[in-house]
């Protein structure tokens, strides 16, 4: 990483940390969902930029975790603090579980399975599943995250809980990036056969992927509960999974262009919400042209450099 990069993160982080204090109660409920879908769009961006796997049931698990957190608060009595393992490791139980069988699909296959697990998840939910999920109206009277010293109810509070996990996500996955597996899904989603050849087991990384990926936001369902103090099955229905899909298409698969994304994909389409049914064409008009002008995103990820040596035998070359 840069150090202009470096100093591009702290800027970013800072306004972050400062915004509250500009915004009413209104666009403070915006940004903090900014922050969530931020998170989620990153966990989708562990299937889809990093892998390369068409995944577009990533709102499957980003309503597992939330409603986890849920039942396992308003059903069992557990703090809401407590649930956020449970949160994680669920959700990437079911990855693991639901990736097992369809791994080996690739491209518009494994696109139409994961549709499909993501519409069985949210008819399971409307469904009253084993008398937990509540039916169409959802659960309420979610508790918030206890923090000691703290008035954990108020908004503040609340998006800074969210900016924490934010930021704890992107250290994770900076350190992926770094990793062995991190180097190994980039080799994966460049050239599956050349990655086996060199003795990439791309079946393991495609389940781990999903497990990733699926934990990332099972850790994003419960702030989503977490702010809301409820939680219903229509927000995590097919249409949400498509607006993840769509802002790391859009953004480009790096964090300034998941970033850009979510802002495009969703602050844009809020700041047009008086305008009703207006704000859904800004929508889709913001990515036609993001996709025209920026054919592989706002800010297409990049891995690794040419070694000096090389680029200075090919000056060598040209003299």
């Amino acid at each position: 990483m840069k150090h202009s990069d470096y100093y591009g993160y702290a800027l970013f982080f800072l306004a972050l940390v400062i915004l509250p204090a500009f915004l009413d109660s209104r666009w403070l409920a915006v940004a903090t969902t900014f922050i969530i879908f931020t998170i989620v769009a990153l966990s989708q961006d562990v299937v889809l930029g990093k892998s390369g796997m068409f995944n577009m049931g990533q709102a499957l698990f980003f309503g597992l975790g939330a409603y986890t957190s849920a039942i396992f608060n308003t059903k069992f009595g557990m703090p809401l603090l407590a649930t956020v393992p449970l949160a994680i490791i669920i959700p990437a139980l079911f990855g693991i579980i639901l990736a097992g069988p369809i791994i080996h699909l690739r491209g518009d296959y494994l696109l139409v399975v994961t549709i499909g697990f993501n519409i069985v998840f949210v008819q399971a939910l409307q469904n009253n599943l084993f008398g937990l999920t509540g039916g169409p109206n959802g659960i309420f009277g979610i508790d918030v995250l206890q923090i000691p010293g703290v008035d954990s109810g108020s908004q503040s509070v609340v998006y800074y809980s969210c900016l924490a996990g934010l930021i704890m996500v992107l250290l994770m996955l900076r350190n992926l990036e770094k990793s062995k597996a991190g180097r190994a899904l980039h080799y994966f989603r460049e050239d599956p056969l050349a990655a086996q050849s060199i003795g990439i087991n791309t079946r393991v990384y495609k389940i781990f992927a999903f497990a990733l990926g699926a934990g990332i936001a099972g850790l994003a369902g419960t702030l989503y509960v977490n702010q809301y103090s409820a939680v219903s099955p229509e927000a995590f229905d097919f249409v949400q999974s498509v607006l993840f899909f769509s802002i790391v298409i859009v953004g480009g698969s790096s964090v300034p262009g998941i970033v850009l994304g979510v802002f495009v994909m969703f602050v844009l389409p809020e700041i047009f919400r008086d305008f009703a049914t207006w704000r859904y064409f800004i929508f889709g008009f913001a990515m036609v042209f993001t996709m025209i002008l920026r054919p592989c995103g706002i800010c297409p990820a990049t891995f690794g450099k040419v070694p000096a040596y090389i680029l200075k035998g090919k000056h060598h070359g040209k003299q």
